[in-house]
């Protein structure tokens, strides 16, 4: 486990495991995700959005604020469609 997960896991109480391990769970049960759901640390609507690389389908460096700034409406999903 690399220092940067340690001091990720000791921020959200996950000290055994690594987060990758938590959020590859083996079923969608309630207590599997939902030290996920974090609403309340979320940014409110209309709130600008922190920049951060983000990389295309092909590998092409990207940011979300370009990504956001392409078209008049974009939807960004942060998830996993597992």
């Amino acid at each position: 486990m690399t220092a940067e997960v340690e001091i990720i896991n000791k921020e959200i109480d996950m000290p055994d495991q690594t987060i990758t391990d938590l959020y590859n769970y083996d079923e969608f049960v309630p207590e599997k995700f939902e030290r996920w759901m974090r609403f309340d640390d979320s940014p409110p609507v209309g709130e600008p959005v922190l920049d951060f690389p983000l990389w295309d389908l092909d590998q092409t460096p990207t940011s979300l604020k370009t990504e956001l700034n392409r078209y008049s409406y974009t939807i960004v999903e942060f998830g996993s469609f597992t």
